[in-house]
């Protein structure tokens, strides 16, 4: 890779983050409206405090977020803020900072996303992996279909799926949330138990959602290193079938998987954040479904 193509490509990043974080500054003024005045009537109607003045409360609002500036001092602002981490605080949890609220919220959301994610990488591997071996009882592979098909439904509809038949018509697993509300929470057992009886169905839409896809891949990588010259000397020198399928075939097949792996994450992250805003499980796509709403 030349110096000039990766200076290019990281102009064109840096390009595409500018750009998007512009159109988010925009977007939000462009809007018909006024927010912190609808927020306002709806916190006031909620209370039912209706004495208070609501333009006098939006105008000191504008003061303290700098909105009764000019619109290119308020960009510039905004840049600085963005740039020193600085993005100030929850209009619908107030006084609290938007980092605050990330930061709790994150933790929830890479658990689940790391360990569903793993679970996945590892069965889906392993399964294609045993569906492009030779030595595969035929009936294995009858799991092809449904692994196509798994492939196709987003992790969103399988978390909508698994609710209403888990959660509504069994109701053996929690519809919802991180942990019960009745817990109180503490460093033990039937603490860890019930954050895990919540995050079952959230982690089970992940894994169902991407463990076609890893294994359809896996099937293709292991039936073209099956076809190598060093797998068939192998096969020649009497080595035993499971040091072939573990040493020679599977362990060069998931070369290209890791890479893929990386290059999955992001729209996994994507999935992630629906799939908890279905559960309200109190990860950053429940955060991020709150704010909008």
């Amino acid at each position: 890779m030349s110096l000039s193509y990766f200076l290019q490509r990281t102009f064109q990043l840096f390009l595409i983050v500018f750009i998007a974080i512009t159109i988010n500054f925009l977007l939000p003024r462009m809007i018909p409206g006024d927010p912190i005045e609808s927020a306002l009537a709806t916190k006031i109607a909620v209370s039912g405090n209706v004495s208070v003045d609501v333009q006098a409360v939006a105008e000191a609002y504008r003061a303290k977020f700098g909105l009764d500036q000019p619109l290119w001092k308020q960009y510039l602002n905004y840049w600085n803020d963005i740039l020193h981490f600085e993005f100030g605080v929850s209009l619908v949890n107030f006084p609290e900072t938007v980092i605050s609220k990330i930061r709790s919220a994150l933790p929830w959301t890479l658990t689940l996303l790391v360990v569903a994610t793993l679970i996945a990488f590892v069965l889906g591997s392993l399964a294609g992996a045993l569906l492009a071996w030779p030595r595969t009882p035929i009936l294995f592979h009858v799991l092809i279909s449904p692994f196509m098909l798994l492939s196709t439904i987003p992790f969103f509809l399988l978390g909508i799926i698994l609710l209403s038949v888990f959660a509504v018509e069994w109701g053996i697993l929690p519809a919802g949330g991180g942990f019960s509300p009745t817990l109180i929470r503490g460093f033990n057992i039937a603490t860890i138990w019930d954050m895990v009886e919540h995050s079952i169905l959230p982690g089970l839409s992940l894994v169902l959602g991407s463990l076609g896809a890893w294994a359809l891949g896996m099937r293709a990588l292991m039936i073209s290193v099956l076809g190598e010259d060093y797998v068939s000397f192998a096969e020649a020198k009497g080595l035993p079938p499971s040091r072939i399928f573990f040493w020679y075939g599977m362990r060069n097949a998931l070369l290209p998987q890791v890479t893929q792996l990386a290059l999955v994450l992001g729209s996994i992250f994507g999935g992630t954040v629906l799939v908890e805003a279905i559960f309200s499980y109190p990860g950053v796509g429940t955060l991020l479904f709150s704010a909008i709403a």
